[in-house]
């Protein structure tokens, strides 16, 4: 039952419990360590004063005759603000008094002796029973804090290799921080978090050399020689394709014949800008100038083992639904190793798209004798400023590489001013 402090018993138990209960076990089981060392000295000055610990980590209690001899002592100490009433506390009659009896029995009996005008029989308190030692953790299961036990997994620590220090053998997080201090663990496998590997020596990475193939050494040869010979310059421009969007999807409502991609429109836009800037669809030779009068945009397509350009014939001459179907052939008889060297050999411009990777934008190098090559990014909503108001769009970013020795700065803007109007307005493209 519980006991008021009206009730005047000359036997009670004094329980002392922690008030910051969140706290890490650690720090809990230091201030219950006070509290015990506390109680203790207290059992050795006042007289019939018997401690025990009710469990490891938040709970000691005093049994006391008097309590205000306690109380006297703990208000000395300053640390009387942690005593709570009511107690709770079991009864039974003194050691003269019959056998113990149960809760119920003990309110029975106070009735009774009140009906006759007789007092009270003499009560002593009977301790709770001590905890229980907690079950045997389960086979396989180390004991260890959650605290822990989250370290040695953020770490990739095995905790079956590190000796516990906490009660019955638990490990607790300064075991942890001690063997990661000291290097006496080893990381499992897999293992993750911001810890990994901390404390563990690693061998040097392991060389394996594969031979090249014969087309990563032309790539090799083709784009050493572009950077060294061809001096580059960029020119990047955003794209509102909103309305290049709206019209692709409605073409492909039309039917499978009308589905084409973004990349198509931008096959088509490219080849109409060269037209229209006639300078940038050049080369350089120690001759002369090499001037086109066809658009043949080759299209990089990567696959295992290296990247080819097929080319789309006279590209500004067909329409988008052709080109796709075009793209589509090249593309996948490219990944087939399949192509003959007249379709991927010669083009008068490149076109590099990386959108479909999430690449927002990039600088690709020129693929020589060619003076330009376009490298695209990937749509994505943004916010801009329409008519001095504030708007999302799906903008892209392309940007241009230039070989300063055919481009000037001047045609780079002009084909790049084309090449963003063309897109920004895309009635044009299919027309």
């Amino acid at each position: 039952g519980y006991v008021s402090r009206m009730d005047c018993l000359q036997a009670a138990i004094l329980s002392i419990r922690l008030r910051h209960l969140p706290d890490v076990i650690e720090r809990r089981r230091s201030n219950v360590n006070l509290y015990r060392n506390l109680l203790e000295t207290a059992a050795v000055f006042i007289p019939d004063c018997k401690t025990y610990e009710a469990n490891s980590f938040t709970l000691f209690m005093a049994q006391v005759e008097r309590r205000d001899a306690l109380m006297d002592f703990l208000k000395g100490q300053g640390i009387a603000s942690a005593v709570h009433y009511p107690i709770p506390i079991h009864l039974q009659p003194a050691a003269q008094a019959a056998p113990a009896v149960s809760a119920p029995d003990a309110q029975t009996a106070r009735q009774a002796a009140r009906a006759v005008g007789r007092p009270r029989p003499a009560l002593s308190v009977v301790p709770p029973a001590p905890a229980l030692a907690p079950a045997a953790a389960p086979a396989g299961r180390v004991p260890a804090s959650p605290l822990a036990r989250r370290m040695a997994r953020d770490a990739g620590v095995d905790l079956t290799l590190i000796a516990g220090t906490g009660p019955r053998g638990r490990i607790v997080k300064a075991d942890v921080e001690a063997a990661l201090a000291g290097g006496g663990v080893s990381a499992v496998p897999g293992g993750g978090g911001i810890l990994a590997g901390a404390g563990a020596t690693f061998a040097p990475a392991a060389p394996t050399v594969v031979p090249h193939t014969a087309m990563r050494k032309v790539i090799a040869r083709r784009m050493a020689e572009s950077m060294n010979t061809a001096p580059h310059f960029y020119v990047t421009v955003d794209c509102d394709i909103d309305e290049l969007l709206k019209i692709r999807k409605e073409l492909k409502q039309m039917g499978e014949d009308y589905t084409v991609s973004v990349n198509d429109f931008l096959i088509r836009a490219a080849a109409l800008a060269l037209l229209k800037v006639p300078e940038a669809n050049t080369a350089w030779s120690d001759e002369g100038v090499i001037q086109y009068d066809a658009a043949d945009v080759a299209v990089a397509v990567a696959f295992d083992g290296g990247l080819i350009t097929p080319i789309v014939r006279a590209a500004d001459k067909k329409g988008v639904a052709v080109i796709s179907r075009e793209m589509k052939d090249l593309a996948a008889r490219a990944r087939g190793n399949e192509l003959a060297p007249e379709e991927y050999q010669g083009g008068t411009f490149t076109l590099s798209n990386l959108g479909m990777f999430g690449v927002r934008e990039f600088t690709a190098i020129i693929n020589p004798p060619q003076a330009c090559i376009l490298a695209v990014g990937a749509g994505e909503q943004r916010p801009v400023v329409i008519d001095g108001d504030l708007a999302i769009a799906t903008m892209m970013s392309a940007t241009l590489s230039c070989d300063h020795r055919v481009v000037d700065g001047v045609i780079g803007a002009r084909f790049m001013a084309a090449f963003k109007t063309l897109i920004e307005h895309p009635v044009r493209l299919v027309l």
